[in-house]
C-alpha cells in the first residue's frame, strides 16, 4: 500500500545499499558541547579575573567582555585571606560585615571568641556551636534564668541580673525559682563542651557534678571558671578540670539563691586543683578549710573573699598560703571575730597587697590580727569601709613596709590618726586620701608636710573644699610626683 507522493519522496532520498557504511550520528548532548566548545567558558574566566584586577572603566575590560554582568570579586579570596582582612576591623564593624551574605555571616563566626548566652535553646540545638566554632569565653549564666525578655524591668546585682514581669502577684519571687532545671543546664554543658574543646573561661550556674565532669572531659584548656549555686558535692567535678587557674565559687546571694560550700568541699576543691586566684563568695568555712587550699594551691597568689560567712579562727590559717600576693575582702561585715592568740597567727611573708573594700572595720581584735598576718604587705587600700577611726587604723603601724596607702570614704579618720601611723613608715612613696571629711588641710602639721615633700606620688582630696596651704605648693612638691596639684 503506497500513498500519494510517497514514490516522489523515495527517489529524492533513495536508501542506501546494504553494502555501504552508515553515516547516522547520534544527537549531541549538551555536555559534548560543553566540553568541546571551551573557548566562551576560557574567555569568561579571563574576563572575571580581569575585571577583579582592573579599576572601573578600563577600555581592555570592555573589548574583552561587554556583555558580562557584575560578579563578586571577593570569590576569588580564599576563607583564610577574608579572615585576616576581617581581623583587622575594629569589633564596631565586624557585627555588620555578617549582613553582607552567608559566606561573610559564616566567615564572621569564626573570628568571635567571646559570647554572652541569653537563650539556652540556641545552646542544646546546636546552632551556637555551628554558629561559632572557636569560642573560648562564654558566659552562660544570663541565659540560665526563666525571664520575660521583652520585660522593661531589669534587676541588676553585683552578681546576678535577669528581666523580672512587671505584674506582682501574691506569690511572685524571684532567683533561684526562676533558675532552669539542673538536668537542662547540664545537658547545655555537655553540648558546649563536644563543640567547644579549646574553652578556656567559662561561667555558669546551677549545674551539678555531672555537668561540670563533661567539660572537665572535653575542655581540657579550662582556665578560668566562675560557678555560681555551687554546694560542696558540685565541687567534685571542679577538682577534675587539671589546668584550672583562676576559680570563683559563689554560694549564696542574699534574695536570689542559697546553698553551701564547706570545709568538705575547700578541701576536695584544694586536691584536685592547683589554683593561682581563688574568690570565695558567700562561702562558709574555718580554719582547715582556708589551710587545706594553702597546703594543697602552693602557687595561689589571690584570695579574695566577699560576704563570707567564715567560722571564727580562720585567719590564723593565712599563714599556710606561702606564695599569697593579694589579699581583698570584700563587703563582709566581719572579719574574724575571734581570731586566737596572736602568737598562733603567723604571717604571709610574700604578701604584696591588702585591699579592704565595703567591710565593717569596728572589731578591734579582728583588725589587729588581719594587720598582724598581713604586716609584710606594701599597698594597703582601704575603700569605703565603715568603723575606721584613729584607734583600729593605729593597728597598720605594724606594717614597717608599706609604699602605698590609698584612702578612700573612711570618714572616722582624723589628720592626726592618719599622721601617727605613716610617720613610721619610711618606705612610703604614694599616698592617696579621697573623700575622708574628718582628714583637715588646716591639720596638717609640720611633720607631715615634711612627709609629703618625700612622696613620689600624692593625691590628695580629703573632701571637694581641700586646698593645699601655699607653704606646700612654695616647696615645688606637687612637681615631684606623677600628678600634679590642682586648686579646685
Amino acid at each position: 500500500m503506497s500513498f500519494p507522493g510517497q514514490d516522489r519522496d523515495q527517489n529524492k532520498n533513495p536508501s542506501p545499499s546494504p553494502s555501504a557504511p552508515s553515516t547516522k550520528k547520534r544527537p549531541s548532548s549538551w555536555s559534548n558541547v560543553w566540553l568541546k566548545n571551551t573557548k566562551p567558558l576560557k574567555h569568561m574566566v579571563v574576563a572575571m579575573q580581569l575585571q577583579s584586577l582592573s579599576p572601573p572603566g578600563d577600555p581592555k575590560f570592555k573589548t574583552l567582555s561587554p556583555n558580562i554582568f557584575p560578579i563578586d570579586s571577593t570569590l576569588l579570596l580564599s576563607d583564610e585571606l577574608l579572615l585576616r582582612i576581617f581581623a583587622k576591623l575594629p569589633d564596631s564593624q565586624r557585627k555588620s560585615i555578617s549582613l553582607v551574605c552567608k559566606r561573610w555571616l559564616n566567615l564572621q563566626g569564626r573570628l568571635v571568641r567571646t559570647l554572652r548566652v541569653l537563650d539556652w535553646n540556641f545552646v542544646l540545638s546546636g546552632r551556637l556551636i555551628h554558629r561559632f566554632p572557636n569560642l573560648n569565653h562564654v558566659d552562660m549564666i544570663p541565659g540560665s534564668f526563666i525571664s520575660p525578655r521583652n520585660s522593661g524591668i531589669y534587676l541588676s546585682h553585683r552578681l546576678v541580673s535577669m528581666h523580672i514581669d512587671s505584674g506582682f502577684y501574691p506569690n511572685w519571687c524571684f532567683g533561684e525559682e526562676n533558675l532552669l532545671p539542673v538536668d537542662v543546664i547540664d545537658n547545655g554543658l555537655k553540648a558546649l563542651a563536644s563543640g567547644c574543646p579549646n574553652l578556656r573561661k567559662l561561667h555558669v550556674i546551677g549545674a551539678s557534678e555531672v555537668g561540670l565532669l563533661s567539660v572537665a572531659e572535653e575542655c581540657s584548656t579550662l582556665q578560668e571558671l566562675e560557678l555560681q549555686k555551687c554546694d560542696d558535692s558540685v565541687l567534685r567535678g571542679i577538682a577534675a578540670c587539671q589546668n584550672l587557674q583562676i576559680l570563683k565559687l559563689v554560694a549564696n546571694v542574699d534574695g536570689f539563691y542559697s546553698s553551701v560550700v564547706s570545709d568538705i568541699g575547700l578541701t576536695i576543691l584544694a586536691q584536685g586543683c592547683r589554683l593561682v586566684k581563688l574568690e570565695l563568695s558567700g562561702c562558709e568555712g574555718s580554719f582547715d578549710g582556708i589551710k587545706a587550699i594553702g597546703k594543697c594551691c602552693q602557687m595561689l597568689e589571690e584570695l579574695t573573699l566577699s560576704d563570707h560567712r567564715m567560722d571564727e579562727g580562720w585567719l590564723a590559717a593565712l599563714s599556710f598560703c606561702e606564695n599569697l600576693k593579694t589579699l581583698r575582702i570584700q563587703s563582709c561585715k566581719w572579719i574574724d571575730l575571734n581570731p586566737g592568740p596572736e602568737e598562733h597567727m603567723g604571717s604571709c611573708f610574700a604578701l604584696e597587697r591588702l585591699h579592704l573594700q565595703k567591710c565593717q572595720l569596728r572589731d578591734k581584735s579582728s583588725m589587729g590580727a588581719i594587720f598582724g598576718v598581713c604586716r609584710a604587705a606594701r599597698d594597703i587600700i582601704i575603700q569605703d569601709c565603715w568603723g575606721l577611726d584613729d584607734s583600729i587604723f593605729s593597728f597598720a603601724s605594724i606594717c614597717r613596709r608599706v609604699k602605698l596607702l590609698s584612702l578612700e570614704g573612711c570618714s572616722l579618720l582624723t589628720t592626726e590618726g592618719l599622721e601617727s601611723v605613716i610617720q613610721s613608715w619610711n618606705d612610703l612613696q604614694s599616698l592617696r586620701v579621697v573623700s575622708c571629711k574628718n582628714i583637715k588641710d588646716s591639720e596638717i602639721s609640720p611633720s607631715l608636710a615634711t612627709i609629703f615633700t618625700a612622696l613620689k606620688e600624692l593625691r590628695w582630696s580629703p573632701d571637694t573644699k581641700s586646698l593645699l596651704p601655699s607653704s606646700l605648693m612654695e616647696a615645688s612638691m606637687g612637681k615631684r610626683g606623677v600628678k600634679f596639684f590642682r586648686r579646685t
